[in-house]
């Protein structure tokens, strides 16, 4: 535990981190259920099942700063730079993402599940608000896998393969959000190939 009371989980593998500051009640649990709102983000380029866990269980002092790559006072301040598109860090933010997430995936293992619901899908995040910029496209579904990679990469998929999805690209694009994708890949998270089972 750090002197801020998160707790470090190890990240096996990691590009760039080697632990990962956790909110300290983390593994006061032995299992997660991951509840996303698949959507564009200012960022990550998309938030998918990686960025709910990489940030969301980061703690708030240490953590969020380890997986956004900078360090403090270098840290700028906010503006601009943060949600353009023109952070400087862009696949260093998501190979970042990819060991905070790949940090919480170890810790639970098998018992870990992930359900992105596609619905509402803004360019933006729901962290933006009411100035969030209203949904171009229609709702799509609920994805559900215990693989992160492969419940991301269908979202991604699905997303792309949709006629009414042109703002959300951009937004992906701009980011380098499908660098997040490789980032899982390169950590040996998760499969990209997948079947689809439609539930009724």
């Amino acid at each position: 535990m750090d002197e801020f009371g998160g707790t470090d989980l190890p990240v096996r593998g990691g590009k760039h981190l080697q632990s990962v500051t956790m909110g300290k009640n983390i593994t006061n649990y032995d299992s997660m259920v991951v509840l996303t709102h698949f959507k564009g983000h200012a960022m990550g380029g998309f938030g998918g099942s990686l960025k709910n866990i990489a940030i969301g269980c980061a703690s708030g002092q240490v953590g969020k700063v380890q997986v956004h790559g900078y360090e403090l006072p270098e840290m700028p301040p906010p503006g601009p730079t943060w949600f353009d598109g023109t952070m400087p860090l862009k696949d260093h933010f998501m190979e970042r993402m990819a060991d905070s997430g790949k940090a919480t995936c170890d810790y639970f293992g098998k018992r870990i599940v992930f359900l992105n619901v596609m619905r509402r899908m803004s360019v933006d995040c729901d962290c933006a608000g009411t100035s969030a910029a209203e949904p171009t496209m229609k709702d799509i579904g609920i994805c559900a896998s215990t693989d992160i990679l492969a419940v991301d990469q269908a979202c991604c998929d699905l997303v792309y393969t949709a006629n009414d999805s042109k703002d959300l690209k951009e937004r992906i694009e701009s980011r380098a959000g499908l660098h997040q994708l490789q980032a899982m890949r390169d950590l040996n998270m998760g499969n990209t190939q997948y079947e689809l089972i439609p539930v009724d």
